[in-house]
């Protein structure tokens, strides 16, 4: 069992309720309400400057560049395509792309701001891969329903499953891996609080997203 195969097995509960959410089902089969997309697109769209900390923070702590490179690529794409697609959407649902912060989404921001400013790789990555392991977890049996619906629901499919996010879900889980070779059995249980608290707060954050959050106008 790898690293983040064990880490994730210690999150069991959480990890499946984030993977197979009433929210996700919904968007994927098309019921989804328009404003509960509109509302979920206007809080994660707020994860985009953080995370783009976070990612760039990460490659520039990356042990040598062939580390380095896939992450760097990867960024072009959150900064790219992603953020694009953030903006059509919003555009199309006819709401603004800004709204007052969720307390779930302070808590995700804030657990970013931290790993970022810890300056310790593997803490990072603790928060990286479970940021984009369970979207591509939760989308991928979904892909191939993408195409049939509204581009605000099918993309947001398309952006997180496919062989080109799973090689990126790859590359991170393998950063970690190695990273946690290399770990002391204080740092190891560091990673492990991160890693379960990211895993948390994105079931809290589909929880809230099901519930549906206050759409601004």
């Amino acid at each position: 069992m790898s690293a983040t195969q064990h880490l994730q097995s210690l999150v069991e509960e959480d990890w499946h309720a984030a993977t197979h959410h009433a929210f996700t089902n919904a968007l994927a089969h098309g019921t989804l309400s328009r404003d509960k997309m509109a509302g979920y697109l206007q809080q994660d769209y707020q994860f985009i400057e953080g995370f783009v900390r976070l990612l760039a923070s990460a490659v520039a702590h990356a042990p040598t560049l062939a580390d380095a490179v896939p992450g760097a690529q990867f960024l072009g794409l959150i900064c790219g395509p992603e953020n694009t697609y953030f903006l059509r959407c919003l555009q199309a649902l006819e709401v603004p792309p800004t709204a007052p912060a969720a307390p779930e989404t302070i808590a995700f921001q804030q657990l970013m701001n931290q790993a970022c400013r810890s300056g310790r790789y593997e803490i990072m990555l603790s928060v990286l891969v479970v940021a984009e392991w369970i979207y591509l977890d939760w989308a991928s049996p979904f892909e191939d329903r993408a195409h049939d619906l509204p581009f605000w629901l099918g993309e947001w499919i398309t952006l997180h499953s496919g062989d080109g996010f799973a090689q990126v879900v790859a590359y991170l889980r393998n950063q970690l891996d190695t990273a946690w070779d290399t770990l002391d059995h204080d740092a190891r249980t560091q990673v492990t609080a991160t890693f379960a608290e990211a895993v948390r707060l994105e079931r809290v954050f589909f929880d809230a997203s099901w519930a549906g959050f206050a759409v601004a106008k």
